[in-house]
Order: structure tokens, then sequence, then C-alpha cells
């Protein structure tokens, strides 16, 4: 070879590995996901649509302070300030209006109590003067709520309902039986809180004259005592809790008129075993409606109630031959000019909206097909349109479509692949879209009703800049039939520089509880980098959805009431021997893991499927129904007197002595919602059948096991799991 062929050759040899290297991505680590948040959105803070529809407010908070700002619609441009917490010495974190936009009310040293509930500092701002009022000199207060006549605040402190008049900072008590874990007035009890997905329990009427809540009296619902570590002597935190089976709560309605000082109690019924969770203010001034839920949840009756004197007759009912859930079913807007009002149900089938008059009498239905209306967006009255989120496109998908209200000329206003959430504004001429799909994060949009694009808000470009370093798969979406011919959605991750000549351990990740779904269209977490993170470890990650998951029908998700377990579990094995049958798969190093539901789900798994599982991790789970809350629990499995083989059955506790592989246990010793007594039975029943096992306790950390550096410690305990026993 020449000299100058030589050095020619040796300059394209260095050339070539200068371009390798530089198209060398990084590799996802646990740093990155769990201490440098390297994967974190940026998001559109706290909007609210003003009144007139020509702008919107946006929280914005950096570490100086708060602030309110006021954006112009057209021009998706900062006008003003609207409050200026740096400037008040207050560090708000949320806001609301009052109705006409002269005065907000703003919460900040916000005290988490449960998952919804909180107490707060408030102060009602004058956004005219800019001055702020401090509300009963800075007590921290429950769920406080202008009054529709801008004088006046309702709150709860200690379990009681209060009004302070704001002129002349007068309070008057509505309730004095107020007691903790004994009566609560105006706020939630934990398994309403929880399960019906509802705090403050109490609502002004339009004009301002009365008050409606509800009230809690669990006197004789059992105490969970939990103890919290970190002190010589661990202190005792006591709570109520009805576990299946167990007493609830009695609840009663009642209404307080300002002017009369009196209170009204409203007729629900001779039964007393039953749910209250939702009140609503018809439009009228003394017609206040609720909502009644039997204790199995197999019927819902919708009441109204004279305000004046507590008379109630029942408008509508619905029966189910397995139950009727109101958390997917909560969608009842009433309207105006006595028009009557729209709900969504499953009774057909699938979620679809409907039209009733004042009555109840049904006037049609509006949507209907073999999808789902996942949300009820809006109602524009004025323009006779609904706007609503459905699964129309796919089960995988979310998107924003119109319908006229006689239930002609849909469309869709989203056509994009993916998943949408939308914030319509008042008047129904603008909307803010959240947007994403599993290769993109959260884009939020400013769109005019029509679906034209006004301004993008937020693309998370800078994220997407640091996602083209890494080595990253996207998800593979995949469907497969069951031995009974049943057909499952999933998704997986591969390691970025798959070969399928080589053989790769799975872990395949499960949630499966009734109406989850897992298997979506959307960007993941952190939790979802971690799977990247283990992909980049030469793993395959797999998720399906099992039958009683969302979005595919209520028969679909109805399957496995009165024995929760049974099918799920023996769908997620199906899909292991599925997966076991891929060329590339090693076959018997399969995994499974999950959280909370998921938890119960990968531990059951791993014992009934001790043929196809080699290792689980179950986090937080659920590990006999019998320990776990009333209204979940009593929903899809009647009650253990009526139902004892649901709740025995699919335990995995009855099933220890299958044990063959791996299992690392999970949980927190301060989860109020699955309690730590679930991880204990199941070590408890593992010793006796002289199964070995690996478990971690969480000290005082509830059902997220987060904070500080939990997460990290947790998830870096799980990847060596992993690493050593797949």
């Amino acid at each position: 070879m020449s000299k100058i062929k030589l050095i020619a050759f040796l300059a394209f040899i260095l050339v070539w590995n200068f371009d390798s290297f530089a198209q060398q991505k990084q590799k996802v680590t646990l740093e990155d996901v769990f201490k440098n948040n390297t994967f974190s959105q940026k998001s559109v803070q706290g909007i609210n649509w003003m009144k007139d529809g020509q702008f919107y407010s946006s929280l914005i908070r950096t570490p100086s302070g708060s602030k309110l700002v006021k954006i112009n619609v057209a021009t998706g441009e900062e006008t003003g300030i609207l409050i200026d917490g740096e400037a008040l010495g207050v560090n708000f974190s949320s806001y609301a209006f009052n109705a006409d936009e002269t005065k907000a009310l703003i919460a900040s040293e916000v005290e988490r109590i449960y998952r919804r509930s909180s107490k707060a500092v408030y102060h009602v701002v004058d956004l005219t003067t800019g001055k702020a009022q401090k509300l009963l000199d800075g007590e921290k207060i429950m769920y406080a709520t202008l009054s529709p006549g801008n004088d006046k605040v309702a709150f709860v402190k200690e379990n009681n309902l209060f009004i302070i008049e704001l002129n002349t900072e007068k309070v008057i008590q509505i309730t004095t039986d107020g007691k903790g874990n004994h009566v609560l007035n105006g706020a939630a009890d934990w398994v309403y809180e929880e399960e019906f997905s509802m705090a403050k329990a109490f609502d002004w009427s339009p004009d301002g004259q009365k008050i409606a809540f509800i009230r809690f009296d669990e006197s004789e619902v059992p105490e969970f005592n939990m103890q919290l570590w970190g002190k010589l002597y661990p202190q005792d935190y006591r709570f109520k809790y009805p576990k299946a089976g167990e007493a609830n709560a009695k609840t009663s309605i009642h209404i307080y008129d300002l002017e009369s000082k009196k209170t009204v109690k409203a007729d629900t019924g001779t039964d007393t075993d039953i749910y209250l969770p939702r009140i609503y203010w018809t439009g009228e001034a003394n017609t206040l409606a609720f909502l009644r839920v039997n204790r199995l949840q197999n019927q819902i009756d919708l009441l109204y109630t004279d305000a004046r004197s507590g008379q109630s007759k029942v408008i509508l009912e619905e029966k189910s031959e397995t139950y009727v859930d109101l958390n997917y079913n909560d969608d009842l807007r009433f309207l105006g000019e006595n028009k009557g009002f729209i709900r969504t149900s499953e009774q057909d089938g699938f979620k679809h909206i409907y039209h009733h008059d004042n009555t109840g009498k049904l006037i049609r239905q509006i949507t209907s097909g073999k999808w789902e209306v996942t949300n009820l967006v809006g109602i524009d009255e004025k323009g006779k349109k609904i706007y609503y989120i459905s699964t129309e496109s796919s089960p995988l998908e979310r998107n924003l479509f119109v319908i006229n209200m006689d239930g002609k000329n849909k469309k869709i206003l989203t056509p994009e692949k993916g998943t949408f959430s939308v914030n319509m504004s008042r008047d129904f001429k603008y909307y803010i879209a959240n947007y994403t799909n599993s290769d993109t994060p959260l884009k939020v949009t400013l769109n005019e009703s029509s679906g034209k694009l006004v301004k993008v808000l937020e693309d998370n470009q800078e994220l997407k800049s640091k996602l083209s370093n890494f080595a990253l798969s996207g998800r593979e979406f995949f469907a497969f039939n069951t031995v009974e011919g049943t057909s499952l959605n999933g998704y997986m991750i591969k390691p970025s520089d798959f070969d399928p000549n080589k053989k790769y351990p799975v872990l395949m990740y499960v949630y499966g509880g009734p109406g989850s779904q897992n298997v979506t269209n959307a960007w993941g977490g952190a939790r979802d980098f971690w799977h990247h993170h283990l992909a980049a470890e030469g793993y395959i990650v797999v998720c399906v959805d099992n039958r009683g998951t969302g979005a595919r029908g209520r028969d679909f998700k109805h399957v496995t009431y009165a024995n929760l377990g049974k099918l799920e579990t023996e769908d997620q094995i199906a899909g292991a021997k599925y997966l076991g049958t891929l060329g590339y798969v090693d076959a018997s190093r399969i995994g499974i893991w999950g959280w909370s539901y998921g938890g119960y789900m990968s531990s059951l798994a791993l014992m009934k499927g001790n043929d196809v599982f080699k290792a689980a991790i179950a986090v937080a789970p659920v590990t006999t129904w019998r320990y776990y809350d009333t209204i979940y629990t009593e929903r899809y499995l009647q009650t253990p007197q009526q139902n004892a083989a649901g709740y025995d059955d699919n335990s995995p506790i009855t099933h220890v002595d299958k044990l063959k592989g791996n299992l690392l246990l999970i949980h927190g010793t301060g989860d109020d919602n699955v309690h730590y007594q679930n991880a204990v039975d199941l070590v408890d029943a593992l010793i006796k059948a002289d199964k070995q096992f690996e478990t971690m306790y969480y000290p005082n950390r509830n059902h997220g096991i987060s904070g500080g550096n939990t997460s990290w410690h947790l998830y870096s305990l799980m990847t060596d799991f992993i690493k050593r026993k797949l």
C-alpha cells in the first residue's frame, strides 16, 4: 500500500470512528429517572377561563413566589398580573374566582391529609384593589368557598361547617356536633374520599341563601390503627376505615337557610345502609338534587328535594345485575330554563350520553356505538352542541368530538392519534388541549372550537432535544387471542439494540383492576422511563390489559364481577405463554410486577402461574379483599357474608403453597389505603408454608411510597432484584 493510500485509509478510519462515537446514544440510567428528573415534562398550570371568553388565567409558580396572570386568547400573550403573590407575601398554590371575577380565594401552606383532602391558609383577594384579607387570622381550614354574593365564605373546621362574613369577619357556626372519628359535617369521610372521588361535601345554592351539606356519622365504623415510627414510643394514628362487610358511616343531607338560620333534613328514604355521594343545585333556588346508591351499588337513584321542606321524590333510577359504577358515570349536568339534564350511562353496554327532561323522562340517547364516551367536556346550550372525549377511533386513543344535542352532525376535532384532554372556554369559542402519544411528550395548545390552532403554549421542545440523545425504543402495540378466544391488547418496549436472533428475558407490568387501562397511546411518566432503563439493560418490558379493564364496554369490564382475580390472572398467564412462543423471548425468564391491585395480580400470577413466571414484585398489594374498604370491594364482590368464596378463592394467601419462583414483597407501614396488614398476613402465610421470599417495608410511607430518597431507593431495590432473579 502506498504512503498516500495508507494516510487516506487511516483518515477514513478516524472519521468513521468519530462518526460512530458521535452517533452512540446514552442509556437511560436510574439516576436520570429518579435523581436528575431528566425526563420531567413542562406543562401550563392552573388554567381557568375567564367570564368574557377573551381571556384565561394561568398560575405561574417560581422559587421566589407565585403569580396569577391574565392571557389574551386571540394573541396568547400575557396582558397583566391579576394576583402578585410575592407582593402580597403569599406563596399560593391554588385559586378560585367568584362568579363576577371581582374577587379570588387563594390557598397557601397547604397541608395534605389523604388523597384529595387538605387544609390550608386562605386569603380573599379583591381583584380591583389588589388587597388580600386573611381568613381566621391564618388558621388552617378546609374547602373554603366564596358565596355567589361574594360577601361570605363557607368552610369546614374541626369537622363542623362555618360561614364567615367578609365585611364584618363575623363567624357563623352552622353545625356543632362535629367530632373527630365520630361526626363530620361538610367534609367526606375516608372511604367516600377515596372511592367516590370527593372531599368537599357542601355547596352554596345559586342565590347564596342556602348551603346544602352531607353529614357523616361514623360512630359505628370500626377504627383502624397505624403506628407512626420515629419516636422513642411509636405514635398511634387511628381513623375510621370500613372494611368489606363492616359498618359504614350513616349519611344524611341537610340544607341550612341563612335567613331563618334553620336547617332542614332531606328525606333520603327509610334504608340507612346506603350511600349519598353527590348533591347538586338544579338551578332553581329551592330544588336540590342528590344521588342515592344502595349498599351493593347495583342501583343508583336521582332524587329532587324541596329545600324548604326536605320532601323528596325519585326522578330517575338505574339498575344492573352487576353494579352501576358512579365514578364511571359521573357526568350529570343540569340545563338552564328547565330543559332537563344531561348524563352518561353504560346502560346499553357502552358509556354514552343521554338527555332527560326535568321529570326524568328520556328525551333521547345522544351518542351510541361500540365505543365509550370517557369525558363530557362541555354543553353549549346556546349552540345546542355537546363536546366530549371518546374512544371511537380506538380503545387506545382519546379524541375530542362535537355533536348536536339532537344526536346529529358528529365531528372529530382532534384527529391526531394519541390521547387528548381538553379545557373548554365558558363561551365554547376556544379550548386548551393537552396532547400526548407514546412517542410525544405533552403538547399544550390553544384552539378555536372548530379545532383550528391558535397558539402552541408548550411543546416540551427542551425535553424532546434531551430524548434525542438517549437510546430509546418506542412502545410497540400488539394484540393476541387467549385460549378462550378473547382478544387482549398489549404493548412492549424492546432494547434499542434489539436483535431478533437473541433470547431476551421479559418483565410484565400489570395493574388490571376493574375499569383501569394501561395500554394506551399516551406518554408515560417516571415508571415508564424505569421500564426504558430495564430495556437498556437487556430486558423486554410488556404490559397486557386483561379482562375487567376499561374502554372496551360493560361486558368486557363486568365479566370479573363477584370473582376478582380469577380471569385477570388467567389472562396475564396467557399473555406470558403467548410471549414465550415468540422466537426472541426466553420463556424460562418471564417476570411480572405491579402496584396496589397490580401487586395483588403479580403475587397471584406467580403462585397460580408457577410454571410460567420465574419472579414477581408485589408493591403495596391487596392480599385479601377482606381487608379492603366497603365501597370499592363490595361494588365488585358483594359483601364477604354474601360471597365468601369470591373473597377467598383468589386471595394470594390461599395459594402460598404454590409458590416456586422468586417473590419480592414491598409495602409502606403508613399506607392508609391498602394497609400494611395485607403484607403482614401474606408473610405469615408464606412462613407457615415454608416458602422463602424477599421483602422490604418503608417506615411511615403511604400507598405511594415516596418522599425524599424513597423512590430512588425503591426502584434501585427492584432493579437489583430483577437483575438477580431474571
